[in-house]
């Protein structure tokens, strides 16, 4: 009997392998598409985070009329590349610390539609032009004190003139990293000086100058500096300045 049962369990994985065989005979994934999401009101790129800000939404309605939606994270200059995409028909849009492109009313009607719909295959481009909730600009460069610590000179605006996305500013902060890949996702905390609360918000308009905590930073390397601020909207995103690099003899 127990010859028997494993004779039939033995067909059954057989019988499976040759099916999966049959059914996974689809060329891999080799489209590319790729874009930058830029600032409207400056036309550069859209600073964001490594992995967790900026990202592209698809739906692909080649296929379905309700599509899971697949998402690709941009990288923190602002620009986005993915290699391994099947072609097909998709709506295209972005989402971030910027005015939404897509917008609902309460009653789910959708009241603003500035997504693309595009034939992905080959390599495809898709760019954005978005307005930010903040932008900030660097005024002058990092400075690197006497007694071993960085100030660092600024201003905020508001990046939209629309009153439905003009929230307080919620933190403002001077990240601080030993790598390039500096922001609210990957700073250094012994160093990097913040603003919340009133004197978030009241610093919009304003030049401000902050100094890294922590007295002296140890020396013989490089410090990777970069201004973020946010508003109380939606996943709370942070804007950004584009990184700037200080090396501490």
């Amino acid at each position: 009997m127990k010859k028997l049962f494993y004779s039939i369990a033995l067909s059954v994985l057989v019988a499976a392998g040759s099916s999966c065989k049959k059914v996974d005979n689809y060329a891999a994934p080799n489209v590319t598409l790729k874009g930058t999401v830029t600032d409207a009101g400056t036309g550069k790129s859209l600073q964001t985070e490594q992995g967790s800000g900026t990202r592209i939404k698809l739906l692909e309605i080649s296929w379905s009329s309700n599509p899971t939606p697949f998402y690709v994270s941009s990288f923190q200059d602002g620009t986005y590349q993915n290699t391994k995409l099947f072609a097909g028909k998709n709506v295209i849009s972005a989402e971030g610390a910027f005015v939404p492109l897509v917008q609902v009313d309460d009653a789910g009607k959708t009241i603003v539609d500035k997504s693309q719909t595009v034939d992905v295959k080959d390599v495809t481009t898709v760019n954005f032009s978005v307005e930010p909730f903040l932008r900030i600009e660097w005024v002058g460069d990092p400075v690197l004190n006497a007694d071993g610590t960085i100030t660092t000179s600024f201003k905020v605006t508001r990046g939209t003139a629309d009153p439905n996305f003009q929230q307080n500013v919620s933190d403002v902060a001077v990240f601080v990293n030993s790598n390039n890949y500096v922001g609210n996702n990957n700073y250094d905390n012994r160093y990097t000086p913040k603003l919340s609360g009133n004197d978030a918000n009241n610093s919009v308009g304003k030049t401000l100058s902050l100094t890294t905590l922590g007295g002296a930073l140890p020396g013989k390397r490089s410090y990777f500096i970069r201004v973020g601020a946010r508003v109380s909207y939606g996943l709370n995103y942070y804007n950004y300045t584009d990184v700037k690099e200080v090396k501490v003899p």
